[in-house]
């Protein structure tokens, strides 16, 4: 497994709050990178002036830091490509098909 796939479980591990799929199935990240210090994150939300950006944010943030050897993330919130609910995985379409 590559770093980036390492980098993607944890961020498995973050959920939208509102949808209850987190954010990797959700297609909501565009981007991972890795330098000797620094993970940067690209990433969108499912609608721009989302309430809930600064939890998702901030879960990305602090769940890399404890969970990976890095000083610093960095996460850029990007509005293009538009997300939309294509970009999903067919394991986060079931589950909301299914509520």
């Amino acid at each position: 497994m590559d770093h980036n796939e390492q980098i993607l479980n944890v961020l498995r591990q973050v959920y939208d709050p509102e949808l209850g799929v987190n954010i990797v199935d959700l297609g909501l990240v565009y981007e991972v990178r890795e330098d000797p210090d620094t993970i940067y994150v690209r990433m969108t939300l499912t609608t721009p002036g989302c309430p809930l950006h600064d939890t998702i944010i901030g879960g990305v943030r602090t769940i890399l830091l404890d969970q990976t050897d890095k000083n610093d993330v960095k996460v850029e919130v990007v509005w293009e490509p538009k997300w939309t609910p294509e970009r999903m995985s067919e394991a986060a379409r079931e589950y909301l098909t299914f509520f």
